[in-house]
């Protein structure tokens, strides 16, 4: 499938501003994206690049179901790098992120269209505490709800690669079975935070809440103590007529 060309320039843009260093969502070659291309095919950025200074050149495409089938076994390294090889849809010296298969995984399960994964200092100040629970307890204010859906996901530390992504395919499995929906957020301990969205501006928007959640979270431990809002009242935020305009206003829906 070819790749519409102002989703790529959108796409880049979303990777440059994800990795700008006053954002401090990532340095050097940490974290990556991807997009959606059709049920089997994503482009995804190319390990060891930089999202501040990435172009089309480190976007590569792949195909999903090949990388899928990493999950079927226990494969070693030399295994996975070499499916990983063969996954591309075009020769090249580059090779996808290592997480390419997690990137497949949410494919796979959820109706979403671009996957950003960001490091953020203030996401993962908690994600590597004693407190990581926090991220998913509750709900702080109506934006958070309103942007990172009510409910969220978190997933205990798990070696990257086939291993983690089974472990996230697990957690996002139950959730959309409780849930109906793919969670907007899915923080991984002592790791960092991976966003579905429907475009590269929700993916975005999504993360930057995530992040000024994460401070306001973390300053309410300093301050007593989070003071969650009552379930009845998430709930009434997450459905509430004006609420879900303004969703649909910002793209989300």
């Amino acid at each position: 499938m070819e790749t519409d060309m102002t989703q790529l320039k959108d796409l880049v843009a979303l990777c440059n501003a994800l990795g700008d260093p006053d954002r401090d969502l990532v340095l050097s070659a940490e974290g990556n994206v991807s997009m959606k291309l059709d049920d089997h095919t994503m482009l995804i950025k190319a390990s060891g690049c930089s999202l501040a200074t990435l172009d089309e050149s480190n976007l590569l495409s792949v195909d999903t179901n090949r990388i899928l089938s990493l999950l079927d076994g226990t494969p070693t390294d030399h295994e996975i790098q070499e499916t990983y090889k063969s996954a591309l849809m075009e020769p090249s010296e580059k090779m996808p992120s290592v997480e390419a298969i997690l990137h497949a995984v949410i494919y796979d399960l959820a109706p979403v269209q671009v996957i950003a994964h960001t490091h953020p200092t203030p996401v993962n100040m908690l994600t590597c505490s004693m407190n990581a629970g926090l991220l998913v307890e509750g709900a702080l204010y109506p934006d958070a709800i309103v942007m990172l859906g009510h409910r969220q996901v978190l997933v205990p530390y798990t070696d990257p690669g086939v291993p983690l992504a089974k472990a996230v395919r697990s957690s996002v499995v139950t959730f959309m079975d409780q849930e109906g929906v793919a969670p907007k957020v899915i923080y991984l301990a002592n790791h960092g935070l991976f966003v579905t969205a429907d475009s590269p501006r929700e993916a975005l928007q999504v993360t930057e809440m995530a992040v000024k959640n994460a401070r306001i979270l973390h300053g309410t431990l300093s301050a007593g103590g989070p003071n969650f809002l009552p379930t009845e009242q998430v709930e009434r935020i997450d459905k509430r007529p004006d609420e879900t305009y303004r969703r649909q206003a910002l793209g989300f829906e």
